[in-house]
């Protein structure tokens, strides 16, 4: 038996707050220290209006930022997609990979984005790729 914490995957979309103005090297700033201190890998994909997001880790981390981020006053109609136990991680390496439209679209994270989900489950891929094809 593994003394290892079961292994979650999060997938939400969030709206932007009209009232709310959005730093996001700021947002990735602190998502990265704080996923690096908990834990947690994941992606942030912006079009200027929507947040898609992949949180993965422990399961008690990943519902601690979740529930976090549910209450920030910048996001509002969270949608969460899927959510899963996962045997591995599909973002391992990435504390935060971030992915916006001021980036070309056939850029060097999308072609990564695209490989990372090409194994994920059918659901993740299709939402992951769809979003990020408009950005």
């Amino acid at each position: 038996m593994s003394d290892e914490a079961p292994l979650e995957q999060l997938l939400y979309i969030s709206t932007v707050s009209p009232s709310q103005s959005v730093n996001l090297s700021h947002i990735l700033a602190a998502a990265r220290r704080n996923n690096q201190a908990n834990d947690i890998t994941g992606m942030l994909l912006f079009n200027g209006k929507r947040f898609l997001q992949v949180l993965e880790g422990p399961a008690d981390a990943v519902a601690a930022t979740y529930n976090r981020i549910s209450q920030d006053p910048r996001h509002r109609g969270q949608v969460v997609l899927s959510r899963k136990s996962v045997s591995q991680r599909e973002f391992g390496e990435w504390s935060m990979a971030y992915r916006d439209g001021h980036t070309a679209p056939g850029d060097a994270l999308y072609e990564t984005i695209c490989a990372k989900v090409a194994e994920a489950h059918p659901n993740l891929r299709v939402e992951v790729l769809a979003f990020a094809r408009n950005i």
